[in-house]
């Protein structure tokens, strides 16, 4: 009987960020095609996959190092708030 190779869960999960990330950001690449009112250039793609897989990685990272649920729960909320705050600045300047 041959042993299964089969990546790790943290393997597993870095893929699951990526492929998530890569989902997400298949939406305005198709809008760009339909309509003139999304426009994002490759600075854009980049700064917005560095967001999206930095923050899930973290969220990665914080699963596996607490236990508590009410402090993962607290976590996960300020790492949104963190990412949903540097997305709207960076889209239309909010805290300018």
């Amino acid at each position: 009987m041959e042993a299964k190779i089969t990546p790790s869960s943290h393997a597993k999960g870095i893929i699951q960020i990526v492929a998530g990330t890569a989902l997400l950001l298949l939406v305005p690449l198709v809008a760009m095609r339909f309509t003139d009112e999304v426009h994002w250039t490759i600075g854009d793609f980049v700064t917005a996959a560095t967001l999206l897989i930095g923050t899930g990685l973290l969220y990665e990272f914080a699963v596996k190092k607490v236990r508590n649920i009410e402090h993962r729960t607290i976590l996960e909320i300020l790492l949104a708030a963190a990412l949903i705050l540097v997305w709207i600045e960076l889209a239309v300047g909010l805290f300018d």
